[in-house]
């Protein structure tokens, strides 16, 4: 199993918004793929139309190993391949667990052991905190994707997770890559993309290299669109909006034959 962490320390990046939309176009693409809702706003498993009752197992009760890996995964309504571990306001008190744990950074990697030859895919969606849940969720992950607004705001955030990420990889609690920044909210009027947008991109390119930086999330309510109705911007007719996870899926389909390659 490939394990990916959509992170970005600030709110408004598009985390969220990425991550369903990765995971419902491979599941699609027949890889049996496993979401995990990590932040405590839980907006994935809202987007997600799943309705917890108050007993049912969450991403808390999984991280403290209170109920079996299998009771925490949900299988997702209408896709044969996607599942979620999903998360609730009592996320956040998973916090103090983490940090007196003494493995903190290690244990959402280590729980999803019992799980890595059931998936091909895991993508977590993160925090936009620095806190517990962010760093056990960057030290669970095999590849960063790193979702960024076009704008001044977007490219602090940017800065800060990448700050973050090498303390991580310093201290041994990490091994993960970034393998891509992916702008969201390119504003353009027309066929012209905004001086803002345009000077957060190339600022984005600067950080990270021209390679690294993914065709832009467009300011658009047609994810909106998706995401309500539960349905992929294809499906919609919106094709051609889907391009920028399209270039994505082809660099986790290397990474997923790297990491088969060297089991």
């Amino acid at each position: 199993m490939l394990t990916i962490a959509i992170a970005s320390l600030s709110g408004g990046q598009g985390k969220t918004t990425a991550s369903l939309m990765l995971g419902r176009l491979l599941s699609q693409q027949g890889y049996p793929t496993l979401l995990i809702d990590a932040d405590p706003q839980h907006n994935l498993t809202t987007y997600m139309d799943l309705e917890l009752q108050a007993n049912q197992p969450t991403l808390l009760e999984f991280l403290k190993k209170s109920v079996s890996v299998e009771d925490s995964i949900y299988p997702a309504e209408g896709s044969e391949n996607l599942f979620l571990i999903p998360a609730d306001d009592q996320l956040d008190t998973v916090q103090d667990y983490l940090s007196n744990s003494g493995v903190g950074a290690t244990l959402l990697k280590r729980r999803l052991e019992p799980v890595a030859d059931a998936f091909k895919v895991c993508i977590i969606d993160a925090p936009p905190q620095r806190s517990q849940i962010c760093l056990t969720v960057i030290g669970a992950a095999d590849a960063l994707i790193i979702p960024a607004e076009a704008s001044v705001k977007g490219y602090g955030s940017l800065v800060r997770t990448l700050d973050l990420l090498r303390n991580l990889q310093d201290m041994g609690a990490t091994d993960a890559q970034v393998i891509g920044v992916l702008p969201f909210r390119d504003r353009w009027i027309g066929n012209t993309q905004t001086q803002e947008s345009r000077s957060a991109v190339d600022g984005m390119r600067e950080e990270v290299g021209e390679d690294a930086v993914l065709p832009s999330i467009r300011e658009s309510e047609r994810y909106k669109q998706a995401i309500n109705r539960r349905s992929t911007l294809s499906e919609l007719g919106y094709k051609e909006l889907e391009y920028p996870f399209e270039v994505l899926i082809s660099k986790i389909s290397q990474l997923t034959k790297n990491k088969k390659a060297k089991r």
